[in-house]
Formats: structure tokens, C-alpha cells, sequence
């Protein structure tokens, strides 16, 4: 059997932390089994959806190398399908016209909780042998309702929840057709896993709701259901569900924040999955470790501080010159465009920095002109040392532009003026770099044009 998993967002907002670890888990059992993953857009409300949020949906997923091997899929694309399937449904006694109201369906309920009983449809128009069904009500449209069982229990082995069992008593015919002939989420959602052969469902678990129905349609359709995983919620740093209104931001602003996507694969995966106490790891890892048996059974909850504690193990992890490649992009929103400079300023900056904007901070001085704040220029450019400055501007324009020959010329001048390294390297950091702290100063000033350091040294 070939593993077919499936990601199906509504687009009906942007997609954030928590929507996106319900892709990288399906996504990462599909690689991790040489499977099939499956983007599906469940666009059937219209009302709300948008090609906006679709095109966010794609751009997230791209960023983080979570691209499907079929799709997108559209449901509204589809609805040819989902009627003939209805049709074939219908001429089987599988799903029967319901003419009640939505007035009348109102009153029952609130009969039904008057009486402390559960709301619920009460089968009114369900056909049963001998059962006279009330006159059909002139002008009106029905909708079109799944005949549920009515005995026994449907079950299924959630790999996360384990045993799960419900009493079909406990389920009403569901709606599966509105009036207007227009297929209902629950059904469509069968049809698709049905057509698209998923064998593994791994969602979050506000749809475990809607499983025993969907198994129930499955197996009225003569097909056996997939396997499921219910995932438990991403909650927000206080402790809410991760939501646009709890103030979850788009997956896409991580990217422009500065965050690498490996890191993010990395964070979101322990978010509700683990490998012992494994806290750092590659997604080459993450793949060849993953499988179902280790999900988190808790809600995960985001941590923007562990977040940028991953980001920068990775950045230390990673490549120079592929870190690079993430820096250009914040380089050149602030108007700079990088030179062949950059791999080494990164392998020199980077233990410093949770991001990769952080970073491109922290080259800005080498190409863009600094300004030291007063209160640096006032402790750290004393009348005691401007001559040593002065010296110093004058013996790095004769040296070799090595990380060797300028600290030659630095011990050169701190032996001629007296003076030890923190007294003289101090100030040359707040007027080439704009800050006192900086990594070792012979390797940052090798990497700078000489006439620029000179020209700053002047300046003191």
C-alpha cells in the first residue's frame, strides 16, 4: 500500500502557526514512506473564501519546502463529482429529501433542550417501512440527508487518541445537500479522500466531530475509511488556541522576520511530536525519524523565545554560504546590495544573531555609513586615547590588509601609546562599527574596505 496523505485548508484566512503543523505532519509521513502528499483547497464557501488567502496558503508552503506531489485540488472545481456521487447515493436509499424548515427545525431543538434531551433531528421525513411520511409542503426546496445507521457503535483507532467509539444513536442524519443542491463539507470531504485514495488522515482534532459521520458515508459507499490521527490544538503564548483574532500572525511574516524554514520544520515538529530529548535537528532528521506513534496527545503551545533559540542554533548549523543566500533578502530591504563579502561576514556574525534580519544589522556598517551614539563617542572617544587613534588610522593604511598584518599594526600602536586592547579597541569598534561590542576586531576590520576604516578612524 502506497501512503497517501492530504492537507486541506479553507481558504478563508490566512494560514499561521498552527494551520501549517497540520500540513508539515501528513506532509512529513508521506516522506518518511516514500508516500504521496496531497494539497486540497476546501473552497466551498464562497463568502469567505478568497484567492488571497490561497495564494498565502501556496507562498507559506513553498517557503518551508512542504510542496505537495498533487494538487492544489479545488472542491468547487469538483461539484460535478460530489452530484453524481449524491445522484448514485440517492438511487441506492442511502440519503432521502428532508423538507422540515429551518423555522420548524429551530422549535424542535428548543423543545428537545427544554426537556433537557440533546438537539437534534428527530428523522421526521427518514422513510421506514410502514411509516407514513407528512405531506410534502408546497414551494419547498429539501435538503438532502445521509439515513445514518441507527444501532450499533462506529469506532476507529486514532493514533493519537487511541480507541474511539460512538454510538450511532448519538448521530442524526446529516445534511448532505442544501436546497439549492449544493454539496455539504462532510460529504464533499468523503468524496475527495475517496477519490484521492488517502489511506492516512492526520488533522486537527476540532474535526474529530466530524469523523464517526464521515466513517459512517465511507462505509455506506462500500469503501473503507483511512486511518486517522487527531492532533491536538497549538495553543498561543497565553494559553488560547492559535487564532487571527487571538493575534497569530501569517506564516509568511516568520520568513520576513528573519527566521530560516528549517528551523521553523524543526520548531513546529516538536510542537506535537518528539524523539526523545532531541531539542535541535535537521528535517533530513525530522524525516527519517517521524512516524505516527510518537504524537503528543497535549495541546503544543507556541514559544516565540524557544522559536528564536531554534532559529539560531540553525543559523549556526548552517552553511555560509547558503546562510548568505537568507541575508540578501533583509540586505536589500534596507537598500544595500551584498558583494562576494558576505559568506565570510556571516560565518563571523552569525553566532551573534536569533534571525537573519538580526544579522543583516549587523553588516549594515560595511556598507551603509554609521553613527555612533553621544553616549558611546562621550566614554569611549577620550582626549587619552585620540592619538592612539590617530596613529592607528595611519599604520592600518600602510598594512597588509590581513587579519595578520592589522593586528600586527594594532599591537604596534597599543605598545607605542601604552595602552592595553580594551582601551584602544573599544573605541575603534564605536566609530567603524557604531558599537562597542563586536567580534574579534582584526577579523572585523579585515573584512571592510581599508580607505573606509581609515576614513572612520579620522573622524574620532
Amino acid at each position: 500500500m502506497t501512503v497517501r496523505t492530504r492537507f486541506a485548508p479553507s481558504p478563508t484566512g490566512f494560514i499561521h502557526l498552527g494551520n501549517i503543523r497540520s500540513a508539515l505532519y501528513p506532509w512529513a509521513f508521506a516522506r518518511a514512506n516514500r508516500g504521496v502528499f496531497i494539497l486540497r483547497i476546501e473552497d466551498t464557501d464562497l463568502e469567505r473564501s478568497s484567492q488571497a488567502a490561497v495564494d498565502v496558503i501556496l507562498e507559506g508552503m513553498n517557503w518551508l519546502g512542504l510542496m505537495p506531489d498533487e494538487g492544489p485540488y479545488y472542491q468547487m472545481q469538483r461539484m460535478e463529482r460530489y452530484k453524481q456521487v449524491l445522484a448514485e447515493m440517492q438511487a441506492k436509499g442511502l440519503v432521502y429529501p428532508c423538507y422540515m424548515s429551518v423555522e420548524e427545525l429551530d422549535a424542535l431543538r428548543e423543545r428537545q433542550m427544554a426537556a433537557k434531551e440533546k438537539p437534534r433531528y428527530d428523522g421526521t421525513w427518514r422513510p421506514e417501512p410502514g411509516k407514513a411520511l407528512p405531506p410534502i409542503p408546497e414551494g419547498v426546496k429539501p435538503v438532502l440527508r445521509f439515513r445514518n445507521p441507527k444501532d450499533g457503535v462506529v469506532a476507529w483507532d486514532d493514533k493519537v487518541k487511541g480507541r474511539v467509539e460512538i454510538r450511532n444513536e448519538e448521530l442524526d442524519d446529516l445534511v448532505i445537500a442544501r436546497p439549492d443542491g449544493t454539496p455539504t463539507y462532510n460529504f464533499c470531504v468523503v468524496v475527495d479522500d475517496m477519490d484521492m485514495r488517502i489511506t492516512h488522515v492526520i488533522r486537527g482534532d476540532d474535526h474529530v466531530n466530524n469523523t464517526p459521520r464521515q466513517i459512517n458515508i465511507f462505509r455506506a459507499l462500500g469503501v473503507e475509511p483511512p486511518v486517522y490521527a487527531h492532533l491536538p490544538t497549538v495553543l498561543n503564548e497565553q494559553g488560547e488556541k492559535m487564532s487571527k483574532r487571538h493575534g497569530a500572525k501569517p506564516v509568511t511574516q516568520y520568513r520576513d522576520e528573519g527566521f530560516l524554514p528549517d528551523a521553523m520544520i524543526n520548531y513546529l515538529a516538536r510542537l506535537g511530536w518528539s524523539h526523545g530529548d532531541d531539542e535541535i535537528f535537521t528535517r533530513e532528521q525530522f524525516l527519517q525519524w517521524f512516524d505516527l506513534d510518537h504524537l503528543g496527545t497535549s495541546a503544543g503551545r507556541f514559544d516565540e523565545a524557544k522559536l528564536r533559540w531554534v532559529n539560531a542554533q540553525h543559523m549556526k548549523m548552517t552553511d555560509d554560504a547558503t546562510l548568505a543566500g537568507f541575508v540578501a533578502g533583509p540586505l536589500r530591504q534596507m537598500g544595500i546590495e551584498p558583494d562576494g563579502r558576505l559568506s565570510a561576514l556571516c560565518a563571523l556574525f552569525k553566532d551573534r544573531c536569533d534571525t537573519t534580519v538580526a544579522l543583516a544589522q549587523w553588516l549594515r556598517p560595511y556598507y551603509q555609513d554609521v553613527t555612533p551614539s553621544e553616549a558611546d563617542r562621550a566614554q569611549y572617544l577620550t582626549d587619552a586615547v585620540r592619538p592612539a587613534l590617530a596613529a592607528l588610522a595611519d599604520a592600518l593604511a600602510q598594512c597588509d590588509w590581513t587579519k595578520e598584518g592589522i593586528a600586527a599594526a594594532l599591537k604596534a600602536v597599543l605598545g607605542a601609546h601604552g595602552l592595553k586592547m580594551p582601551q584602544l579597541a573599544m573605541p575603534v569598534r564605536v566609530l567603524v562599527m557604531g558599537t562597542p561590542q563586536t567580534p574579534s576586531l582584526d577579523a572585523v576590520l579585515a573584512l571592510f574596505d581599508r580607505e573606509k576604516v581609515v576614513a572612520r578612524l579620522k573622524n574620532a
